[in-house]
């Protein structure tokens, strides 16, 4: 089977930006040239002079698009485009000139569309059933979802459709960000192409992500899936180094991003699709706990688990966190005696905590909730502290909170003397946040993030496979995909 071809959409205001954005797209297989939202559509000069296949799209308002003049106007558009030798014209089953323009090209060469900007309707299945009668070469469904467990109904429409000795028929995609996943496993949903671009669609991905971190021309239909689960997580750097390590290494498998409503939502989806393995991140660290089949005796006592196992169908839970967060610790300070704080009392701050006390550190929890901070500090046998800690309290302070990401560019020291030792924040992008700039204006040693993602996310990994990844390998991926502070995402190094 052919790798999946990537679409990319390209827009604008005038056709002259339409046509420099079609002549300057990368790394497309084919174009979708929108005439909507353009001042004087063209088409003509969108196709003009083109080098690539391509689908020319007016996308009415009535179906999410920018188009706002009549039917006919429109009909007018895409006729045009046929009789110009479009490969492709875009059409919705709702248009009233649907069937006239299906029967004068005997449904070569036509996009016959349905898009959903709601929940998928109750009668999908019907409606694509519809669709799929008419002779349209390509039918294209397009739902926007909020859970996991509504991509389990693109892959049954896959499932269900007639194989048509090879020929991709059809292009089903799940918008939003719970469902990237589809347009990555375009493979496994048979799909005749994905698109890409920059947002135009919800949960659109760009052409060079959907190459360079999802490795999508190496996905096959029965690739193994794992993914990092969260809310939110779509600008994890999880993908980034499980799919370099999954290449590098040969294996028939891809890793996305699964943004799941709620923990239940999550389990649904990963049982009913196979899901291999999941990276597990905020804020569900320590409710998937009651989810596992087992759970190894550290994650059991440290009372959260970052990693899903699958072992002969059992659902396993670990921790790597701690691992992942005494590893960059190595070597730079000796903990037994040592006085830490930590901040934060969710699932990556038990993991922080945890190690901190096995290594035989003095540990006090301080957090802006006491009654959390008061869980976790009677679970590892903890101090409780207020919040912000006093200057002259501590030797080591970890923030195991969002503060500082990008989504919440704050410090939550801010205004309390840093003068300990140590300063180890778990938020990786951006990677100088506030609190460790102002701690190395202090004099303090800083340790980011990064380092501990790239140590967890290893051990994970090798649990998964059983092989460590390259050295190196996900260093050098992590910093290439390293999220800007324009991406309003928490971030932190337990991902």
């Amino acid at each position: 089977m052919s790798a999946p071809l990537i679409c990319v959409t390209v827009t604008g205001r005038t056709m002259e930006e339409v046509r420099r954005a079609r002549d300057t797209a990368e790394h497309a297989h084919m174009l979708e040239v929108r005439l909507d939202g353009v001042d004087r559509p063209d088409p003509a000069a969108a196709l003009s002079g083109r080098k690539l296949p391509t689908i020319v799209t007016c996308r009415p308002a009535w179906e999410g698009g920018r188009f706002t003049g009549s039917e006919e106007e429109r009909r007018r558009l895409l006729t045009t485009a046929m009789d110009l030798g479009a490969e492709f014209v875009d059409i919705e089953a709702a248009a009233p000139f649907a069937a006239e323009l299906i029967n004068a090209r005997n449904g070569r060469g036509i996009v016959l569309s349905a898009h959903f900007f709601g929940a998928p309707p109750p009668d999908l299945r019907e409606r694509y059933t519809a669709m799929r009668a008419t002779s349209a070469e390509i039918v294209k469904v397009a739902a926007r979802i909020d859970h996991l467990t509504e991509l389990l109904a693109f892959f049954d429409l896959a499932d269900a459709s007639p194989r048509d000795g090879g020929d991709r028929g059809h292009v089903l995609i799940a918008m939003g960000s719970a469902g990237i996943p589809s347009r990555v496993l375009s493979a496994r949903l048979r799909n005749r192409w994905t698109y890409a671009g920059d947002g135009v669609a919800p949960g659109q991905l760009s052409a060079d992500r959907l190459l360079w971190e999802f490795r999508i021309h190496r996905v096959r239909p029965d690739a193994a899936v794992y993914g990092v689960v969260g809310n939110p997580v779509t600008h994890s750097l999880s993908p980034a180094m499980h799919n370099a390590g999954f290449a590098a290494l040969g294996l028939n498998a891809v890793f996305v991003p699964l943004q799941a409503a709620d923990a239940e939502d999550f389990v649904r989806f990963g049982r009913a699709s196979g899901l291999a393995g999941a990276s597990i991140t905020a804020p569900f660290k320590v409710s998937l706990i009651s989810a596992m089949d087992g759970v190894d005796p550290l994650a059991r006592r440290v009372g959260a688990i970052n990693t899903l196992v699958v072992r002969e169908g059992k659902w396993v839970g670990f921790n790597t966190d701690v691992e992942g967060f005494l590893a960059p610790l190595a070597g730079r300070i000796r903990l037994k005696g040592v006085r830490a704080t930590v901040l934060g009392a969710g699932g990556a701050a038990r993991a922080v905590a945890a190690a901190l006390a096995d290594q035989g550190a003095t540990v006090t929890v301080s957090a802006r909730r006491p009654e959390r901070a008061a869980l976790l500090a009677d679970d590892i046998r903890a101090r409780i502290g207020r919040f912000p800690p006093p200057p002259g309290s501590w030797d080591v302070l970890v923030n195991a909170t969002p503060a500082g990401s990008a989504a919440a560019p704050v410090n939550p020291m801010a205004g309390t003397t840093l003068d300990g030792e140590i300063v180890f924040d778990l938020v990786y992008s951006p990677a100088r946040t506030p609190l460790l700039a102002a701690a190395e204006a202090e004099g303090c040693m800083t340790i980011g993030g990064l380092e501990m993602l790239i140590a967890q996310a290893e051990r994970q990994f090798e649990l998964w496979t059983g092989q460590r990844p390259p050295f190196d390998l996900f260093r050098s991926s992590a910093a290439r995909a390293v999220v800007q502070p324009a991406d309003a995402t928490p971030a932190t190094g337990a991902l």
